[in-house]
């Protein structure tokens, strides 16, 4: 007898791939799984002009809606991409029961036809913009290209990169227009779900950008009483994915940070130790304050508790509060 299993996703090319694998992964490991997949056009996917801040940042754009499925049980459970579900609250009723194992966690570099990366390297970015609309991505981009022009710039992977190589400008809520954009920052593994690997012109290290908490990650989220729907996601849960996840998460939790925060956190498993990495910047990427620390990693979230913790005493909540919306 097949035991129906509804996946709950947004409709965007790259949300149907990393969904697809999740059905995959289950369909391997219980044959008597029939994954169905559910699309739901979120308010973020649905809406490209605006900055995210007023739908309640990533977790109220991309998120709200198919967790208020899954908690009228319409779902059996949802995929997300773990860096756009709030750390620093709970949804009660809900658990993330199973994490995949981790793809790039790094950010990547495209660029539009005819530039160069020595050509914006050199230029220090000046003439130049660079799309994103991810606030540490910005912030950390001003530290690297000093003189360069962020702009906002919203879609789905896929759509980014056809208005970049369109030309396309980006609309903004008041009706005026910004752009085009000469490069686009992006997660690797973005890039790398809409089949467009070849364009990426750089990987930044973790030196030059740090990456989201739980970058690379797709996260399984159910009802807490789903235990049957738990027990199967078990069997395709990542335990190192999972230890990362909870390391990276305990900073945001201990910080909290908002969606308006430039915050970045990632961690390495190295045998039994885990090194996790922190840092808080300004909206400008011109305060920044960053924090490392290795420990057993089967405690992550002392890990993450330690690195937070030390993070305030370096004076990151000043930081976080003056770029928290008013």
């Amino acid at each position: 007898m097949k035991f129906p299993v509804r996946i709950g996703t947004r409709k965007s090319v790259m949300a149907l791939a990393q969904t697809e694998d999740i059905a995959k992964q289950l369909r391997a490991a219980a044959s008597e799984l029939d994954p169905h997949i559910i699309k739901f056009e979120t308010v973020g996917d649905s809406d490209q002009i605006s900055k995210l801040l007023p739908h309640g940042g990533k977790g109220g754009a991309f998120v709200a809606e198919i967790r208020a499925a899954m908690l009228r049980g319409e779902l059996h459970c949802a995929m997300h991409s773990l860096k756009d579900m709030p750390a620093n609250e709970e949804t009660p009723g809900l658990i993330v029961a199973a994490t995949l194992a981790r793809d790039p966690a790094c950010d990547s570099l495209v660029l539009r036809k005819g530039l160069t990366l020595e050509e914006l390297k050199k230029s220090r970015g000046k003439g130049y913009t660079i799309g994103t609309n991810a606030v540490r991505r910005a912030a950390y981009a001003k530290r690297l290209f000093p003189e360069v022009q962020v702009i906002h710039f919203r879609g789905a992977a896929d759509t980014r990169m056809r208005k970049l190589d369109n030309g396309e400008k980006q609309r903004m809520p008041d009706g005026s227009e910004v752009g085009p954009a000469d490069a686009l920052i992006m997660a690797r593994a973005g890039i790398e779900r809409v089949g467009f690997v070849d364009r990426i012109a750089h990987d930044f290290t973790p030196e030059e950008m740090l990456p989201a908490a739980g970058q690379g990650i797709v996260a399984v989220e159910c009802p807490v009483h789903e235990w049957k729907t738990r027990e199967y996601l078990a069997l395709i849960d990542n335990h190192q994915s999972r230890l990362c996840c909870d390391a990276e998460r305990e900073v945001l939790w201990v910080l909290n940070g908002h969606c308006n925060s430039p915050i970045a956190a990632h961690s390495v498993i190295t045998g039994d130790a885990m090194t996790l990495r922190a840092s808080v910047l300004d909206l400008e990427g011109g305060m920044f304050i960053e924090a490392v620390s290795t420990g057993p990693a089967n405690r992550p979230r002392e890990l993450g508790r330690t690195v937070g913790l030390e993070l305030l005493d370096k004076g990151a909540a000043a930081v976080i509060e003056k770029t928290r919306p008013e």
